[in-house]
């Protein structure tokens, strides 16, 4: 007898913890990540151009390259020259909340044409950070962003002397 007894206690308080772990469970607050301001927005700023400076073109053309970090190179038949002319990767400023995915999305190749005549093609290069990234910095967060670009010249006759300019599309798509 004393022991359906304590099997009858062991039970009532087997479902008297469950009952209590249960309100205890309801009465708790769940915590998960914060929802992101709305509108999620971000705002990209040109802050300098993409240029390939000066070159001395021999008479097969050639490429000029860019790089992200500002650097320099070039392919077939080009002298890289510096008459004064700077040359610099394209550099962009993005304000992001912080956590912000952003991913760099390239349009097609740019037309420059020339003052004195010609065209260009002009490749849109890598970036850095390279893409996609995430903002980290505390709000606001600045981002700087550097894409550099490869310019394809063909032969002087083609190609004359002169300023060669245009435009290039980058998308910024955030997450």
């Amino acid at each position: 007898m004393i022991k359906s007894k304590n099997r009858i206690i062991n039970k009532l308080l087997a479902k008297l913890i469950i009952v209590m772990a249960i309100l205890c469970f309801a009465q708790s607050e769940l915590i998960a990540q914060e929802q992101p301001p709305r509108p999620i927005a971000i705002y990209v700023s040109p802050v300098q151009n993409l240029s390939f400076g000066a070159i001395i073109l021999g008479p097969t053309g050639g490429d000029v390259i860019i790089y992200p970090n500002g650097s320099r190179g070039s392919t077939g038949d080009i002298v890289l020259a510096d008459f004064g002319f700077t040359y610099s990767s394209a550099l962009i400023e993005i304000e992001a909340n912080p956590g912000t995915l952003v991913t760099i999305l390239n349009g097609p190749d740019a037309l420059l044409t020339g003052s004195n005549g010609g065209t260009m093609s002009m490749h849109i290069g890598n970036s850095d950070p390279t893409s996609p990234f995430v903002t980290t910095a505390a709000y606001p967060t600045r981002t700087y962003v550097r894409i550099g670009g490869v310019l394809t010249i063909g032969s002087s006759i083609a190609n004359p002397a002169g300023a060669y300019s245009g435009s290039f599309q980058v998308t910024f798509i955030q997450e």
